[in-house]
């Protein structure tokens, strides 16, 4: 993007599983082409990457040594048992951070080659099992991860790029690549939060202050949630093989990852997702995924297992001569008989019926992930939009917005390399915390002198990463509970005011946020201050989508591509279905469903009884015309 004229430019190429850095910088170079720039010219970078969270669902980590206190070796297996007697709360410990320093200095002496990590730098809060678990997890990807990023770093040099880059945080924000190398574990939902990002700025662009987002790729799909013009952040994760949502009930089969996140639910649901029959004749999709090697079965080299994108080609809905704008020829033959062969033979249905309950039982899948996010947290997704990013998010959230009630649909433009986008549009942030629950009797003084050290501290990691004073703003917040429940809730705090009133106003603040959570307050009750923590954000330069010129609701001359034969249950089976191409549909067109809108990264799929409307920021409106919400801003 270019910061001064707001041009942007965007490519998309075939991962590279092997060596996911080959793929990254082949697609800079081509971008940088495309610009008509030079490396040179280049003034910032932002990467976002799965290496991270792959390395750990593949378990193909690093082999890793956890050292710790007498009695503790089996705390990742004992996790968050509780046992009668199982240690000994009367040994006089020593003071745990001075404790941890020593070691992680004699390993340095001993094992210069080694890579360490001090779980009193990394995750210094208590409860040692997710401190610990934190702290493993780091250490065992620190190998895998610095060896990509020093491959990137290389690359980036030989190329002549010069300037700093980042990764993007599982919170939204960005880290400077060497302190990510360092800290690993702060980057392992890279690439999902990115595109709640980009789906938090669109939905400040059409005047929503809630909104749901999906980004729907080749192997998961990823819901988010926006209230209030904000991303939901989770103060910790679960990471691993068996790992589910932190918020389902199989909850604690991963591993508990101690770092402020963007709070999402993730399925194995993308456009390589395999189709399979379970033993009991069931038809199935995911979590297994063809991947991009060898990919659907309509790929050039493609697998034999079918899946959602095989379907969607069988469908019609898919352009077999236009897939990633026609650089991939695809083979509706090789996904017909993908089908057939594995699903349809078993089922006794034909393909193209077949097809459809593979798309149905994936919509399903998703619809059910919504839910989850929104209604089992006490929200009615009728109250919000839908904004879908990512290749194959396109293809499915008309039916999915249709199936659960959400009024209204947001494309942006080029959804498939949209989340790439939301990199360019958050900043640098850090967080550092203590533990201050052992502190007796702790007063509104000792709260602002441990707050005043934090932010010294956020401070001089900012100036670290090159931030500015002039660009740094800071958000103070404590972890409180009433005494005697298990967990916190996160409030803010405001440091300026009568001393005297400060702790009343703390109090006062964390009895509403217990009230919105759990529908009410105790005030009667003992508070009790866990955790003390300071946000620092260093603010990056953004600039502000521009609107588009109004052309008239009727497409333009060469927005129509034609007709095809599509399949849709709502029309009974193939229908002729008018095809657009989305480049030269312009603000303020409209087209009636059933219909397709083609672009190089994605397809965009309009069911029988809606319309779609493009906006003044080019983004696609899919709306029910019946409805009240029509097409507008809510």
């Amino acid at each position: 993007m270019d910061e001064n004229t707001g041009m942007s430019v965007s490519a998309k190429v075939p991962s590279t599983p092997k060596d996911p850095s080959v793929g990254f910088l082949e697609n800079l170079e081509r971008l940088v082409a495309e610009a008509r720039a030079t490396p040179e010219e280049t003034q910032l970078l932002v990467h976002g990457t799965t290496v991270a969270t792959n390395s750990i669902i593949e378990g193909k980590t690093a082999k890793t040594a956890l050292i710790t206190t007498k009695g503790f070796r089996d705390l990742l297996e004992v996790q968050f048992q509780i046992r009668p007697k199982l240690y000994d709360v009367f040994v006089t410990k020593p003071t745990p951070d001075r404790h941890e320093r020593e070691v992680g200095s004699i390993l340095a002496q001993e094992c210069p080659l080694v890579s360490v990590t001090l779980s009193s730098d990394l995750c210094p809060s208590f409860r040692e099992y997710p401190r610990a678990s934190t702290t493993s997890i780091n250490a065992c990807i620190v190998p895998i991860v610095g060896r990509y990023l020093e491959r990137i770093g290389t690359g980036l040099r030989k190329r002549g790029f010069a300037c700093e880059w980042y990764l993007m945080q599982s919170n939204g924000g960005v880290l400077r690549s060497d302190i990510a190398a360092r800290e690993p574990c702060r980057i392992i939902e890279s690439g999902p939060a990115a595109g709640v990002i980009v789906s938090s700025q669109i939905a400040k662009q059409i005047g929503e202050k809630n909104a749901l987002c999906i980004d729907m790729g080749g192997t998961t799909a990823k819901v988010g949630m926006i209230l209030a013009g904000e991303p939901t952040i989770s103060s910790e994760i679960e990471v691993g093989a068996a790992a589910f949502s932190r918020s389902t009930a199989r909850r604690a089969s991963g591993y508990p990852l101690r770092t402020p996140s963007i709070d999402l639910v993730e399925i194995g649901a993308g456009g390589g997702s395999i189709a399979w029959i379970d033993s009991g004749g069931i038809l199935r999709v995911g979590p297994r995924s063809a991947g991009a090697d060898p990919g659907p079965a309509c790929y050039p080299s493609g697998g034999e297992e079918p899946t959602v994108t095989d379907a969607n080609l069988v469908l019609g809905r898919l352009n077999s001569a236009y897939f990633l704008g026609g650089e991939m020829a695809l083979s509706t033959e090789a996904a017909r008989e993908a089908i057939r062969k594995k699903c349809g033979a078993r089922l006794g249905y034909d393909v193209e019926e077949t097809a459809a309950a593979v798309v149905d039982l994936a919509v399903s899948n998703m619809v059910n992930a919504i839910r989850f996010i929104s209604v089992e947290r006490g929200h009615d997704p009728r109250d919000f939009c839908l904004i879908t990013t990512g290749g194959a998010g396109p293809l499915h959230s008309n039916m999915i917005a249709a199936e659960i009630g959400i009024p209204r649909v947001v494309m942006p433009p080029s959804p498939g390399v949209a989340s790439a986008l939301g990199l360019l549009l958050t900043d640098v942030k850090q967080e550092v915390s203590r533990t201050v629950i052992g502190l007796k009797g702790i007063d509104w003084n000792t709260i602002r002198s441990i707050v005043e050290e934090l932010l010294s501290k956020a401070q001089a990691s900012l100036r670290e990463q090159g931030i500015e004073d002039a660009r740094m703003e800071f958000r103070p917040a404590a972890d409180m509970r009433y005494a005697g429940q298990s967990f916190e809730l996160n409030v803010p705090i405001q440091l300026s005011g009568p001393a005297d009133e400060g702790m009343e106003i703390l109090r006062e603040r964390f009895h509403r946020e217990h009230e919105r959570a759990y529908g009410f307050s105790v005030r009667g009750e003992e508070t009790v201050v866990v955790n003390l923590k300071v946000t620092g954000v260093g603010k990056m330069p953004h600039r502000a989508a521009e609107e588009a010129a109004g052309c008239g609701w009727i497409p333009g001359e060469g927005a129509r591509k034609g007709n095809r034969d599509v399949y849709f249950r709502e029309s009974g089976g193939m229908t002729s279905c008018a095809i657009y191409d989305r480049y030269r549909l312009l603000c303020e067109n409209e087209v009636a469903g059933p219909a397709i809108v083609e672009e190089t990264d994605s397809t965009t799929v309009v069911i029988p009884g809606y319309r779609a409307k493009v906006d003044e920021y080019g983004n696609l409106i899919i709306y029910r015309p019946d409805s009240s919400s029509g097409s507008g801003s809510g």
